[in-house]
């Protein structure tokens, strides 16, 4: 792929220097020369973009097609600040319905396959994203939306979906309703395709022991194109990604440095034949990993690993930086400990002190669970923290995705 690529990339600096507003001017600023872009090794020496400069560029600062060839926008939920508006071409579509379709193709999914969406449409780029894959594909799509967990349980049994789509959280929520009615054996699901958070392995099979289906974990963002992007197979070694149509590096967050495969970083996304609003070298702010080497699968798609953590949902107490994917991976070493759990951090008289929340099975004692847990963490992290255990079901729920972290220490 690699000549391949870099004829790709030739192009889209030639369309952006000719037709995108934005980037003309950044490349004024950094004084870029395309010409001088000899190899994909090259484009190491060109400047990042960033979801801040996105922002500022509302609403379609980005755009670097007339008018009359947007089909469509999508848009960020804006939560953290102004929302981040994607225009999309005919092209566009297209191609993203092919990558959804690759990704279903991916997973298993054939067209006699009944596939429920629960994810919201929309300015939001996934219920949308995924009906146009599943359409694309042939399946029967059922596009639910989000929420009406009542609803969605009367759809799956009558409609014998076998394929549910959402994210992990809803997931959850769904695995543990169909457990508490006890209709697993009215269901006909057979496979999960769940996205939009990191999720780790310990959440994975709890889904799939209480539902009975197989999971693969989808990724995408609305800046690239959404959902649809990457993909895991049934060897769950990582997630294809579609090197034709995207470029992917890891960078080292701190200085910028480009990182060999194997090891972990920040993920920089450059979009090669996006029309409406592409990309050049976008930190996603997604910590991962590229794995070497081909997939035991046989695909010829490269391989990024499960993503671990974000640059922003890092939190730091008493100078040790604590990732989700770290207490992931540390309440998966422990037995009678649930996949759930909550973060809360406190600045109590002078001093920051952190709260783990977790569940445990009604079998477990409560004691011995909560100093088990704080013992690993310490040892694995080290950092001293207090643990709170509460039966299963204890911590919050969610339709959509689920807030592990809470810091109050600036809160007032």
């Amino acid at each position: 792929m690699r000549r391949e690529q870099f004829n790709q990339f030739k192009t889209l600096l030639k369309r952006l220097s000719e037709n995108s507003p934005f980037y003309r001017r950044k490349f004024e600023e950094y004084g870029i020369d395309i010409n001088k872009v000899q190899s994909m090794e090259d484009i190491q020496y060109l400047p990042f973009t960033t979801k801040e400069e996105l922002r500022d560029a509302y609403p379609l600062g980005l755009q670097a097609v007339p008018d009359e060839d947007v089909v469509r926008i999508h848009s960020s939920s804006g939560t953290t600040g102004k929302p981040v508006i994607i225009p999309y071409t005919k092209s566009d579509v297209d191609v993203w319905a092919e990558l959804m379709g690759r990704c279903m193709e991916t997973a298993g999914v054939t067209k006699t396959d009944r596939v429920q969406i629960t994810p919201g449409y929309g300015l939001w780029t996934a219920g949308i994203g995924f009906q146009a894959g599943v359409e694309k594909l042939g399946a029967m799509a059922v596009p639910m939306g989000p929420g009406n967990t009542e609803k969605q349980l009367q759809m799956m049994v009558d409609l014998k979906s076998t394929v549910l789509i959402g994210t992990s959280s809803y997931g959850l929520l769904i695995a543990e309703e169909v457990c508490k009615r006890e209709i697993k054996q009215h269901i006909r699901l057979k496979k999960g395709i769940f996205g939009s958070e990191r999720w780790g392995e310990k959440m994975r099979k709890r889904i799939e022991d209480e539902l009975g289906i197989q999971t693969y974990d989808i990724y995408g963002l609305t800046e690239i194109y959404g959902p649809g992007i990457a993909i895991d197979c049934d060897e769950h070694s990582g997630m294809h990604y579609w090197d034709d149509h995207l470029y992917f590096e890891i960078i080292d967050p701190a200085t910028g440095n480009v990182l060999p495969e194997g090891e972990y970083g920040e993920l920089v996304i450059t979009t090669l034949t996006k029309e409406g609003a592409p990309l050049l070298r976008y930190r996603t702010r997604d910590l991962t990993r590229l794995i070497p080497g081909q997939c035991a699968c046989g695909r010829p798609y490269p391989r990024l690993d499960r993503i671990i953590g974000r640059t922003d949902d890092m939190v730091k107490v008493k100078g040790v930086n604590i990732y989700p994917g770290q207490i992931d991976g540390l309440l998966r070493s422990i037995e009678g400990v649930s996949s759930e759990y909550q973060v809360v951090v406190s600045h109590i008289d002078g001093k920051d002190v952190m709260t783990l929340r977790v569940e445990m099975s009604h079998l477990c004692n409560k004691i011995d669970i909560e100093t088990m847990v704080a013992e690993h963490f310490k040892k694995l992290i080290g950092l001293s923290i207090h643990v709170e255990a509460l039966e299963v079901g204890g911590l919050p729920r969610s339709e959509k995705k689920t807030k592990r972290i809470l810091d109050y220490r600036d809160v007032g």
